[in-house]
């Protein structure tokens, strides 16, 4: 059983999905550490009172980069985790960092990469005038929101979409896809071949996948 720690800034919206999964038994992993950069994240409480080990590692306290991801990866290795992700850490990764996970660093990010990295992506979207955008789950490299692609769900962009409703909108796909990727890390399911990902699936599994990130019409 792999033993993962969850990376927040903020609510931690991301990681309740995974550690639902992971409770429920669905994923065959335990949370061995969530921890933050910010000690007001709201996401530590919510950790917390479900029984989980926490951390801080307050970035302010480091006086570089490399320093502050130093003692990241001192306390993920404190607690024997297996695989990292990150879920509103809003943060970038040094190469401290991203060396020490190679290849086990899992990143959400609310766009079809590799289009429209970044910030404010999906505004971004908006203002280019595409009609699909989406999320993705991939493995951090050293460049930003960059690195092989695990799974991808695509959602439409309706007429009458603002930056917040479109948000919304992936949110809830994030919400499907982020704990399906883990859960196929976690079974060794995901081989690196380059600049991408190999998927270890039966036709059947790969149909269950792709039913549970088709947009069903919902629109929040």
């Amino acid at each position: 059983m792999k033993n993962v720690g969850i990376l927040i800034s903020g609510r931690g919206s991301n990681m309740a999905c995974l550690l639902d999964a992971m409770s429920s038994g669905r994923i065959r992993a335990r949370c061995a550490l969530v921890l933050s950069n910010r000690p007001d994240a709201q996401g530590l409480d919510l950790a917390r009172g479900r029984g989980i080990r926490t951390a801080v590692v307050d970035h302010k306290a480091s006086s570089s980069r490399e320093e502050h991801d130093a003692k990241v990866v001192e306390a993920l290795r404190e607690a024997e985790v297996d695989v990292v992700c990150l879920a509103g850490y809003m943060r970038l990764l040094s190469p401290v960092f991203v060396r020490a996970f190679k290849d086990r660093i899992l990143n959400i990010h609310p766009a079809l990469l590799p289009a429209f990295p970044g910030l404010h992506v999906q505004q971004q979207a908006l203002d280019a005038g595409v009609r699909f955008s989406g999320c993705t789950v991939h493995l951090v490299d050293e460049e930003v929101d960059h690195g092989p692609i695990v799974l991808q769900a695509v959602v439409p962009i309706l007429p009458a979409d603002s930056e917040e409703s479109l948000s919304r909108r992936i949110l809830s796909y994030e919400h499907r896809l982020y704990p399906l990727a883990l859960e196929l890390v976690c079974e060794g399911r995901v081989t690196v071949e380059g600049p991408r990902t190999r998927l270890d699936l039966t036709p059947e599994r790969y149909r269950t996948i792709l039913e549970c990130l088709i947009w069903n019409g919902d629109t929040p």
